[in-house]
């Protein structure tokens, strides 16, 4: 009764929007870098060069894909960036 195409499975994840996967990346590698080379006292300096890898490598997927980073993916990307930053801040500043 139910139609086929209704519940055919995605291949590897293939309709996830890059922009998407590029944001999940930004999440997990910040929160693992932050919790294990920042405390309150100090940052490491490995923790900066994860940050620049980092970059280069949004840098470089969003060359990649500029054609699927529209107007509404530049905004969640860049409200996702302010979000990481303030993630960091209050992982440092915590009491």
């Amino acid at each position: 009764m139910i139609p086929e195409e209704l519940y055919k499975r995605r291949p590897r994840h293939n309709n996830t929007p890059e922009s998407t996967l590029l944001i999940i990346a930004n999440f997990i590698v910040i929160a693992v870098a932050t919790s294990l080379f920042a405390s309150k006292n100090h940052i490491g300096w490995f923790f900066w060069i994860i940050v620049g890898l980092l970059a280069v490598y949004n840098f470089f997927t969003i060359r990649k894909n500029r054609e699927e980073f529209t107007k509404p993916a530049i905004v969640a990307y860049s409200l996702s960036i302010v979000v990481l930053i303030g993630v960091v801040i209050l992982f440092i500043e915590k009491p």
